[in-house]
């Protein structure tokens, strides 16, 4: 599977205000990636340099070995792009919107686009300035799917959409996928991240603190362990157990509450040589793990993959 997206060191400098820093990632063909951040983490800078509508600072960014600022012509054609704000001019109706950019286009597959207008519920007899949020956001997501581009790059995709779209969507998005095709796209949504994508970079204060599958982000964290025990338990069981974070006495002398990292078979086998008579874990959330980048106390290092 080859590289689509490569960035190397990506930095892009406001002056006093933060932009993005040394960002190192590579995204293959094929998957769908999520970059994941509050507003104003740098996400949608990251995507605005990519598509040579911003000039990095330093280092590099390529899309499909291509330069995103000097061939920047060449790289839009093999992209669909939904801006975190889909603009355009309010006096056009949404159908001359649409064919405007399918000319841009070289002409685009007219019944895969009226499938996409009729999939989402879009009603292009209105002019721009009449559609309400989510509205806009459906013209833009129609423009970016129309002409099948090897790569989509979407900003907060699902802003402003109703729950019944929003599943669209994310079917739009698996048909890509089955295709070969690559999805790059940011949000704050975390169930939705969680539910679409391959793999999550987190980025936080414009520096990437993470990035492994989603199934990984969560076996990196610290699961609550509650164990019951027949008799009075002590804290001192687990003490030189490997993983163990920290332990508590739980509500009554029988109960141990556990933070554990990892794998928890040793727990299981100690715990039932102690006479435990219940067990109960929390498997974390993709959010619980977010959040748990974004603690004050968390310091931020580039990783890559």
């Amino acid at each position: 599977m080859s590289i689509i997206i490569q960035t190397k060191q990506l930095t892009k400098s406001y002056g006093r205000s933060r932009g993005i820093i040394d960002l190192t990632f590579a995204i293959q063909e094929g998957e769908v990636f999520g970059f994941l951040g509050p507003n104003g983490a740098g996400k949608t800078t990251t995507m605005r340099t990519l598509m040579g509508l911003l000039r990095a600072s330093n280092g590099s960014a390529t899309i499909g070995g291509l330069d995103c600022w000097t061939q920047y012509t060449e790289v839009k054609k093999l992209v669909g792009y939904l801006p975190g704000e889909f603009a355009f001019d309010p006096t056009m109706r949404g159908a001359q919107i649409i064919e405007y950019l399918g000319h841009l286009r070289g002409g685009v597959d007219q019944a895969y686009l009226h499938q996409l207008v009729e999939r989402l519920g879009l009603d292009p007899s209105k002019r721009f300035r009449e559609y309400s949020h989510g509205n806009k956001q459906k013209v833009g997501l129609v423009q970016a799917f129309m002409h099948k581009p090897h790569l989509l790059i979407l900003d907060e995709p699902t802003s402003g959409l109703d729950p019944l779209n929003q599943q669209e969507f994310y079917r739009m998005v698996a048909e890509v996928r089955a295709e070969g095709r690559t999805v790059f796209l940011s949000s704050h949504i975390l169930p939705e991240v969680e539910h679409i994508c391959d793999r999550v970079a987190i980025i936080r204060e414009g520096r990437l603190v993470k990035i492994d599958h989603v199934s990984s982000l969560k076996e990196i964290h610290q699961y609550d362990v509650e164990i019951t025990f027949a008799g009075p338990a002590e804290v001192s069981w687990f003490k030189q157990v490997a993983g163990v974070a920290s332990m508590a006495q739980g509500a009554d002398e029988h109960t141990l509450q556990l933070k554990v990292q990892g794998d928890l078979m040793e727990i299981i086998h100690l715990a039932s040589q102690h006479n435990a008579t219940n067990m109960t874990t929390h498997e974390p959330t993709l959010e619980e793990v977010f959040l748990r980048f974004y603690e004050p106390q968390q310091a931020p290092s580039a990783l890559a993959r």
